[in-house]
């Protein structure tokens, strides 16, 4: 793990709906001015830790999976 790619960054999270135990909702990533949607919050907690561990690369492959 490079700690160098470890920076802080800041998300905003809208839970809009509750399902199956979990929520569902977006998520604002401000450094990187990008929205992801997730359907879970193991998927939140996985696109958020992609993004500090990995940086923008991450939030590419997230986006290009939500088919934006």
């Amino acid at each position: 793990m490079n700690i160098e790619k470890m920076k802080k960054q800041t998300f905003i999270v809208e839970v809009i709906d509750h399902q199956r135990s979990t929520w569902q909702g977006q998520i604002l990533w401000v450094q990187g001015n990008k929205k992801i949607s997730f359907r879970s919050v193991m998927e939140m907690l996985h696109l958020m830790d992609s993004v500090i561990i990995d940086g923008e690369d991450a939030s590419r492959e997230a986006c290009r999976e939500e088919g934006k």
